[in-house]
């Protein structure tokens, strides 16, 4: 009877340790470009949350990035973008949205390095973010002296903690969206594609002359466990 009771210990436990959800949910973003990977953050569970229930329902899914600017960033997600009566080539595209924002999650820890997603807003005072329009932020590299004149400068005095001018002198980013965008993921797999699409030829309103539309799948929990081990080998 004892040795049974143990086994049954034994079985529990595994059982346990493998029904333990992944430490993150990854999502990839598909393109006739190529695809990436975002792992996106826990510490911004609405937008990551709404991102997640916006994607396992095939929202996504035919939209476009419908704003491109190099060296800044790629924007998609607007619905009006796959409307086939408002998405004529040529139309303005990124008015469109659903009926409810999700509160801004800024987070000092949180910046815009290059590879980063975050979401699009209107200038609501609340700095609320749009429900579906997102960014992935391609950016460009700063001198330490560019970085002062824009402290003294758009950002009014406001410093950049010196770990992230580190990020923004050798990796590059947008520092001028920090704590005005809620920054919700990253890139972890395929930067090289946000740089192929941010490169495109476009129309006067930063609109790629021909369409990109995209799909956007959540990863299994056995490809976030995965990806989890991949990345961060020394988490237990």
């Amino acid at each position: 009877m004892k040795k049974i009771s143990i086994l049954l210990v034994l079985l529990l436990t595994i059982a346990t340790a493998f029904a333990k959800p992944p430490k993150n949910q990854y999502v990839r973003i598909k393109t006739s470009y190529g695809n990436v990977i975002i792992r996106l953050y826990n510490q911004t569970p609405l937008h990551r949350d709404n991102f997640i229930k916006l994607a396992k329902q095939g929202f996504y899914n035919g939209t476009l990035f419908h704003r491109v600017i190099q060296n800044f960033m790629i924007q998609g997600g607007d619905p009006d973008s796959r409307d086939t009566t408002k998405n004529k080539p040529g139309a303005e595209l990124g008015n469109g949205d659903l009926k409810y924002t999700v509160p801004a999650e800024f987070r000092d820890s949180l910046f815009h390095k290059r590879g980063v997603l975050a979401a699009a807003r209107d200038d609501n005072p609340a700095k609320a973010s749009s429900a579906c329009q997102f960014y992935i932020v391609e950016g460009k590299r700063w001198t330490a002296g560019k970085l002062d004149t824009l402290e003294m400068t758009r950002l009014k005095g406001r410093k950049i903690p010196g770990w992230q001018r580190d990020i923004y002198t050798t990796v590059g980013g947008v520092p001028h969206l920090d704590q005005n965008y809620t920054v919700y993921g990253e890139v972890v797999s395929g930067i090289d594609m946000v740089d192929l699409i941010a490169a495109v030829k476009k129309d006067e309103r930063d609109r790629p002359l021909t369409d990109i539309p995209m799909t956007v799948v959540v990863l299994s929990k056995k490809e976030c466990k995965q990806l989890d081990k991949l990345l961060w080998p020394e988490a237990k």
